[in-house]
């Protein structure tokens, strides 16, 4: 599970950076800076999210349930909440980004952070060490 993490995390790392310079620069001019904002926000949320996924891999010997809810958990987050807000920021200069279908979306993906976060606090009880 340990490795799993790791590479999860180090995947989710590399594309925050590369859309974080993307949304700095790429879109620089291209989006209004309300939707700036958003995929700011984004961007934030995936890093906060990615560094929780590195501090998972800490719990590497406590082999319980609680820590693998909380990898799925802000993985999905990272999928659901912060993929919603780049594609809700983008929306206006391409086709994808629909906010009838994705609106929804993003609530659920911040509901799994907030999943992944009290499965970390019930990793870190359990955790005897």
């Amino acid at each position: 599970m340990n490795k799993q993490i790791i590479l999860m995390a180090s995947l989710f790392g590399v594309l925050a950076v590369v859309l974080g310079a993307f949304g700095a620069h790429g879109l620089e001019g291209k989006i209004s800076d309300y939707h700036i904002g958003t995929w700011k926000t984004a961007n934030q949320y995936h890093f906060y999210h990615t560094l929780a996924l590195l501090f998972l891999a800490t719990f590497s010997r406590a082999k319980n349930t609680a820590i693998r809810v909380a990898f799925f958990a802000f993985t999905l987050g990272i999928l659901l909440f912060s993929g919603s807000l780049y594609l809700l920021a983008v929306r206006s200069i391409t086709e994808f980004g629909n906010p009838a279908l994705l609106g929804p979306i993003t609530p659920l993906g911040g509901l799994s952070f907030i999943v992944g976060w009290v499965s970390l606090f019930i990793a870190a009880i359990k955790n005897r060490s």
